[in-house]
């Protein structure tokens, strides 16, 4: 079973991304400097916008890895279930990534599917 506190990490479940108010510009991952601005910039977390475009994918053993745009500029690599193709719009959605043996802890985070 997994334990109460881990679904509760902002993290884990969540995307959150870099945005500098003195630039306007978003980031992902993750940025304490902004590279725009650097120590200028005055950067602020951000939760990723629930849908996004593909502008690129690839297959690597199996899964589909895709270059997401979202609507504010924020861009990022992710794992995508079903059937894409450059162009396709895509949401966010809870999936299982896997676990640690048969019995072990089942680990879960953001996937991205289709909009249809």
């Amino acid at each position: 079973m997994v334990p109460r506190i881990w679904r509760r990490i902002r993290y884990r479940y969540n995307v959150i991304a870099s945005y500098c108010e003195s630039c306007g510009s978003y980031y992902y991952p993750q940025r304490e400097i902004c590279p725009k601005c650097r120590r200028r910039g005055i950067v602020k977390e951000v939760e990723i916008n629930d849908e996004g475009t593909v502008l690129s994918y690839t297959v690597v053993n199996g899964r589909k890895i895709a270059l997401i745009e979202f609507k504010n500029g924020t861009r990022m690599l992710a794992e995508v279930c079903g059937d894409i193709e450059i162009g396709s719009r895509v949401k966010k959605a809870f999936r299982r990534y896997g676990e640690d043996g048969e019995a072990g802890i089942i680990y879960y985070g953001t996937k991205f599917v289709p909009i249809i």
